[in-house]
């Protein structure tokens, strides 16, 4: 990775500051994207990269972002689209897109489309790299992908919902963008005990997990505080030399290919995730 750029969204904490970490100790010069600029400073400095503070369920930040980074010289090697939320209850942004998707979603979607001239300038092919997470194996719904059916039930979770809706999004611009000598892949983390799942109230869980809420607190710093196993689907998908070329995959927690959740492979289900970013990302988001 030496003399190769990175930049890495929600790169303050957790996974992503654990993928900018590993990165960064391949070579790689990484920019750090986080809401908080104090905090992307200090992510920033530990690593001897840069920091870029955003606030990426904002259409205006993520534009800025686009613009300032595309400013740079030398071209975007690999974009790590790693931010994301857990709101426990359905908000709206300024912009009027509903927060998680905004997130988890729509923010991929605008820095990748927004950055393909930086990332097709950079030499030997360019990657894009998008973290699912939760339990991202269920149905797509495309007359909820904003939550405005239902967010949350006994098994259901709007998270989960907006986290298999990346893999549909990230497949589709995989096939779109196929030749153009940037890839898309979709890495899993599995779970880990972050400072976003620390602060995550048991309401934000299904109905049929919240029990499990105090059980996750008091066992999660012992079983799931490894952050760096965490993030080694990513750094391998945005790193390993082996892995030039390849796209529209999905890497597991174990490392391992897997298959796509069946409701990925469903080509109307792609095509309903495209659209809906399409026409948010043109400003047309206005919705209760």
């Amino acid at each position: 990775m030496r003399g190769r750029t990175v930049l890495v969204t929600g790169g303050t904490g957790g996974i992503g500051r654990e993928t900018a970490r590993g990165l960064a100790a391949l070579g790689a010069r990484v920019v750090v994207v986080g809401r908080d600029a104090g905090r992307a400073a200090a992510a920033a400095r530990e690593i001897g990269g840069e920091a870029f503070p955003a606030d990426l369920t904002r259409l205006a930040d993520l534009r800025r972002l686009v613009a300032e980074v595309s400013a740079r010289r030398g071209g975007l090697d690999v974009l790590v689209n790693n931010f994301g939320v857990n709101p426990a209850d359905r908000t709206l942004t300024e912009d009027g897109v509903e927060t998680a998707f905004a997130a988890n979603v729509l923010a991929p979607y605008v820095l990748t489309t927004g950055l393909l001239p930086a990332l097709r300038a950079a030499d030997g092919g360019a990657r894009v790299v998008n973290l699912t997470g939760g339990l991202p194996d269920g149905p797509i719904d495309p007359t909820n992908l904003q939550g405005e059916r239902r967010y949350r039930g006994w098994t259901f979770s709007h998270y989960n919902h907006t986290k298999t809706a990346l893999m549909a999004l990230s497949l589709a611009l995989a096939e779109r963008l196929a030749g153009s000598g940037v890839t898309v892949n979709v890495a899993y983390p599995g779970h880990a005990y972050t400072p976003g799942n620390r602060a995550t109230p048991a309401r934000a869980f299904p109905y049929v997990y919240r029990p499990l809420a105090p059980l996750i607190r008091l066992l999660g710093p012992v079983l799931l505080g490894d952050l760096a196993k965490a993030a080694r689907s990513s750094v391998r998908l945005a790193g390993d030399p082996e892995l030039g070329g390849v796209t529209g995959r999905y890497l597991n927690a174990r490392g391992e290919w897997a298959r796509w959740p069946a409701s990925v492979l469903v080509e109307a289900n792609r095509e309903a995730v495209l659209a809906l970013c399409e026409r948010l990302a043109a400003g047309r988001g206005r919705r209760e």
